[in-house]
């Protein structure tokens, strides 16, 4: 009997400001979005050898994600989520990701509002 395992690397509370949203002013003004991302990856060989390049390089989809956000004008945040996905699904050696996108006092007297999206390789193709 196989045993099916999965390794996953996280990413949480990582803020990037940014352009997003609807209303006039908020084309104009950026905004905090708070990411958290957990990423599917098989740790084992990295484990036995000790080699980063043997690993999914969390640091790497960090800067990436925070270089795409910055530079993004989207008005929604669902389609800047999706396309944060859909980047780290191209872009590196994922298979399976969960990303939440907090947008930060977007509703008065709520801490947090934003989207939880997953996605698989196979969902992005």
């Amino acid at each position: 009997m196989a045993i099916n395992k999965m390794d996953i690397i996280f990413l949480k509370g990582l803020r990037i400001d940014t352009i997003i949203g609807i209303y006039d002013w908020e084309r104009t003004t950026k905004q905090p979005i708070i990411i958290d991302l957990e990423i599917s990856t098989d740790i084992r060989q990295a484990a036995t050898t000790d080699d980063i390049e043997q690993t999914t390089n969390y640091k790497s989809i960090a800067k990436r994600i925070i270089n795409f956000v910055e530079h993004s004008q989207f008005q929604l945040v669902e389609t800047l989520t999706e396309k944060i996905a859909e980047m780290i699904l191209d872009e590196f050696d994922v298979d399976w990701l969960k990303l939440t996108l907090n947008k930060t006092g977007a509703i008065s007297g709520a801490n947090d509002v934003g989207i939880i999206i997953e996605r698989r390789k196979s969902q992005n193709a």
